[in-house]
């Protein structure tokens, strides 16, 4: 059995956002339940270095959004990095789902060999689709979600595994 492209990227970019949103209500349930201004969370981070929980939901929606589209061959729909409360960065989450969600296997498929560019900070990196996909999308939509995950268990929310994990 073969895997394509859209197989490996679009449900895993649905399951991994839905299970970051269920992490951010718990985030948030927690807040409410220590009787705590539940923003404080937002810019709680693990250590002094790393970007904050906001940053961190930023970047995960990002790589998935943004992904889809390039494997697709069109230009990814710009978000905003705005959100400073939960409301919001589910509001992101859920516009990041229907994104994704309109792209159809067709779009994607047959995209293994695309010639994908990013212009970075101080410099482009060349990637075709598989390799966009595989090593460079994947590994970075499940670092920012953990790493939220993280933050989260941190500051004392009740999280775990299977709250990362979701149910297939």
């Amino acid at each position: 059995m073969t895997l394509s492209m859209y197989q490996a990227s679009v449900p895993v970019f649905l399951r991994a956002l839905s299970n970051l949103q269920h992490v951010l209500r718990k985030g948030e349930a927690h807040a409410h339940a220590r009787k705590f201004e539940p923003s404080l969370l937002l810019q709680a981070r693990l250590t002094a270095d790393m970007l904050p929980l906001t940053s961190q939901v930023q970047i995960a929606t990002d790589m998935a959004k943004n992904a889809c589209a390039r494997l697709a061959g069109v230009d990814p729909m710009k978000f905003e990095d705005n959100e400073t409360t939960f409301a919001e960065l589910h509001a992101r989450i859920e516009r990041a789902i229907d994104y994704i969600k309109s792209f159809k296997a067709e779009q994607i498929d047959g995209s293994e060999t695309r010639a994908i560019t990013l212009k970075m900070r101080t410099s482009e990196q060349h990637f075709e689709g598989q390799g966009y996909l595989l090593h460079f999308v994947i590994p970075n939509v499940f670092f920012h979600c953990t790493t939220a995950y993280a933050i989260l268990r941190e500051a004392g929310a009740e999280l775990g595994k299977m709250d990362f994990m979701g149910k297939p």
